[in-house]
């Protein structure tokens, strides 16, 4: 692909501001070009392609009614957030999108202050964050209005819900737009449904409402009766008509289901929700991948996507190195579903990611025993821990950053009970592009402290059909933490189940000087050993630990005591983490001695930043030639 330059539309100065003063016909040659970028540099960077391009019409006509200067609007996970990017004086930066140093693929308020009111990349926080701006507003005494778009897939989850109930019952000036771009409804009841609804949200209406209502109620004796026979009566003629209901019940009036891709109708149905005094919630429907063709046909496939040819859609088909591995999140699912063809007790449970997880095949093999609980963390582990009761074996599959959710319900659901439910956290470590809110650089520290877990990290995918087969037979909480990416490690052809024994990691180099060991787990082990492997005159040993709670404690002891320093590799950040977990029992022992000690890992104070895996791990010291520096440097000071 040659290189693609921003359209001059984008990189008026005047924008956002300029856009109120556009006629149709600019907003729509501006929306063209608005796609034409994100198509170009998503299939040179990857990223979240056919949900920004939904929504294009829909940042047009937010802008178009708001001033972002001044009004909050707040995109919820983000994934749609590239249109904003562009109009919000970052389109000459957007060619570094989801790059090292570059644009955050997410909202992100240090990358903009004055448009990115509130960070993204978890799902379901707008209503939230969007309610306490309006409790601020008022307290401030301040007029901004407030917009909380949130997608239909983020309603799902409970914190969305928590939050409409509170602003309905807070009554709060503030607007959420669903939008809705997976359900499906008919032309005849769509046009009924928009015609009632625009009607009976009209600020005219809703003021009338209010005065006939009082009116009502003041008529002697009969006023309340004659007040709910005509609230029953608006509210059961829109629950014929319409999908709003639900909210309405929650305190919010509804106006929808609009076409959100038609600029027009956009507008004039964000003036009208604009005007109103109470809290307002505007259903509209978009097409995800609008104007792409690939994208539109095929919109799971590209609502995160890597690089790809914009002519054809076409993903290039990625070097295979003959060493590399088949892949963590491949071979759990594998592995899961062989094991659950012998035990009808193994359930497996994920939130709103079967594909990303692995357990696609599963799906299909065993639909009885499989749940999706939809963007709902909190809700999974519990459902879990209330199958595990009753004598099932539920296997939890959920990206290390979203089980950071259900921490609650890890604690006081499974662990305190004492549990056999297993978590599979796929996405450990650091996942890349998405930054921030996606690596999963907290799972060990947030794990291992509690009560009754066991964790683990397989060093490969050989090791982790092992992992799991033993963390089914330890009938307690168990966590197993993998990266999605493969290692590049020879594997060998999978030949049955191994029983792992409790807390015994293994020695994979002994070096016959015994100056320095190396402590890895998980996913930096093969690194090691390849690093260890390149240097000249090696003494430097490598054990594998595999278990981080609880960490191998009788070759901790004897390690301690043969060797002159140790230095502890992991992709986690440091504190908390494994190394801590081993220093503290040889600390707790007084078995550290004379031992020097180096710790390797992510800092703990700062959050990782977005950008390809290998490029952040060479910032942070954790790749394979950092690592071999490193140890070279540390053996250096045993002499």
């Amino acid at each position: 692909m040659t290189d693609f330059n921003i359209p001059a539309s984008l990189l008026d100065e005047n924008l956002p501001h300029s856009i109120r003063q556009m006629d149709l016909a600019e907003k729509e040659r501006l929306a063209r070009d608005i796609r034409q970028t994100i198509i170009q540099v998503v299939a040179k960077n990857g990223g979240h392609l056919a949900p920004s391009l939904g929504v294009v019409e829909l940042t047009l006509a937010l802008l178009s009614v708001f001033n972002p200067s001044r009004d909050h609007i707040i995109w919820d996970v983000g994934h749609q957030c590239y249109p904003w990017k562009l109009l919000t004086k970052r389109a000459k930066d957007f060619k570094t999108l989801r790059q090292f140093g570059g644009l955050s693929g997410f909202p992100k308020r240090s990358e903009s202050p004055e448009f990115d009111r509130f960070g993204g990349g978890h799902a379901s926080i707008s209503i939230s964050a969007g309610l306490g701006m309006a409790m601020a507003r008022d307290l401030n005494d301040t007029d901004e209005n407030i917009v909380s778009v949130i997608g239909d897939g983020a309603l799902t989850g409970g914190m969305a819900f928590e939050a409409l109930n509170q602003a309905g019952g807070l009554h709060k000036r503030m607007i959420v737009v669903l939008n809705d771009n997976e359900m499906s409804i008919s032309r005849n009841v769509g046009a009924l449904s928009q015609f009632l609804s625009r009607n009976l949200a009209h600020k005219r209406f809703l003021n009338f409402k209010d005065s006939t209502g009082n009116f009502l109620k003041s008529i002697p004796k009969i006023g309340e009766t004659l007040y709910n026979i005509a609230d029953k009566g608006e509210k059961s003629l829109k629950t014929l008509f319409t999908q709003g209901m639900i909210f309405e019940a929650l305190g919010f009036n509804y106006i929808g289901p609009i076409d959100g891709n038609n600029l027009e109708e956009l507008i004039r149905h964000l003036e009208i929700a604009k005007e109103a005094e109470k809290p307002i919630l505007l259903h509209i429907r978009t097409k995800k991948g609008l104007g792409y063709p690939p994208a539109e046909n095929n919109p799971s496939r590209f609502h995160r996507v890597p690089g790809f040819e914009p002519e054809t859609g076409l993903v290039p088909t990625p070097k295979i190195n003959a060493e590399q591995g088949p892949g963590f999140t491949k071979i759990f699912g594998a592995s899961l579903c062989e094991l659950a063809s012998e035990d009808k007790k193994i359930i497996a449970v994920c939130a709103a990611m079967p594909d990303g997880t692995g357990l696609g095949e599963f799906r299909s093999r065993f639909p009885e025993r499989f749940i999706d609980a939809g963007i709902c963390e909190e809700h999974a582990v519990t459902f879990a821990a209330g199958m595990a009761t009753r004598g099932l074996k539920p296997v939890v599959a959920i990206y290390s950053t979203f089980l950071q959710r259900a921490y609650d319900q890890i604690i006081h659901d499974v662990c305190l009970q004492n549990l056999p439910v297993v978590f599979c956290l796929d996405r450990a470590g650091l996942v890349g592009e998405d930054g921030a809110s996606h690596h999963g650089v907290f799972d060990l520290t947030y794990l291992r402290s509690i009560p009754n877990m066991t964790v683990l990290a397989p060093r490969d995918e050989e090791d982790l059909p092992d992992c799991l087969y033993t963390a089914l037979q330890l009938n307690s909480p168990v966590a197993i933490r993998y990266p999605a990416m493969p290692t590049h490690a020879k594997i060998a052809k999978h030949e049955g189940f191994k029983l792992l024994e409790t807390g015994k990691g293994d020695m994979l180099i002994e070096a016959e000087q015994k100056d320095v060991c190396v402590l890895a787990v998980g996913h930096r082990v093969h690194p090691c050993k390849t690093a260890i492997k390149a240097l000249p005159n090696n003494n430097i040993s490598l054990f594998d630990a595999r278990w981080i709670s609880p960490v191998p404690e009788e070759q901790l002891k004897k390690l301690a005591a043969a060797y002159k320093g140790l230095v502890f590799v992991e992709e986690n950040c440091r504190a908390g983490g494994f190394s801590s977990a081993c220093l503290e029992f040889l600390a707790d022992n007084d078995l550290l001695g004379a031992c020097k000690i180096l710790r390797i890992g992510l800092p703990d104070n700062t959050f990782a930043e977005h950008g390809p895996v290998e490029e952040l791990r060479k910032a942070y010291g954790i790749d394979t030639d950092s690592l071999g520096k490193q140890f070279v440097n540390f053996a250096d000071t045993i002499k």
